[in-house]
């Protein structure tokens, strides 16, 4: 997260906000944040949210993830959140949403995830 400049701005049980500034180090050719920036950050903010129920001697793993990428990542910091749905033994489903934050304070969410994140013992 600290190549991409992300921080981890909110933990709770089961909710986890990863908040990334606009940089220009991870846009695409058009000028929005890339895509692949934006999946990172929501992949650790369900991962982070997950670690949050796992049990103690356990570390998480990404199983699998589906992203809606719903409109460009345009903003000046995008907050990625992620929820978890159902905590299991072996695994954890979460949701996830990103939301683009303009200068003036809107949000609109650019996209969506669902994850299934995986309890690895240390």
């Amino acid at each position: 997260m600290s190549t991409l400049g992300a921080s981890v701005v909110l933990v709770e049980d089961g909710l986890v906000h990863i908040e990334l500034p606009f940089s220009k180090a991870v846009t695409q050719q058009l000028g929005y944040v890339h895509a692949g920036a934006i999946t990172s950050v929501l992949d650790s903010a369900c991962g982070y949210a997950a670690l949050t129920k796992a049990p103690p001697d356990h570390e998480v793993v990404t199983a699998e993830f589906k992203i809606n990428l719903m409109r460009p990542a345009i903003g000046e910091r995008f907050i990625a959140i992620g929820k978890v749905q159902n905590a299991g033994k072996m695994l954890t489903v979460c949701t996830g949403e990103v939301r683009a934050i303009a200068q003036n304070g809107t949000e609109k969410v650019v996209a969506l995830m669902q994850a299934t994140v995986v309890n690895v013992k240390r």
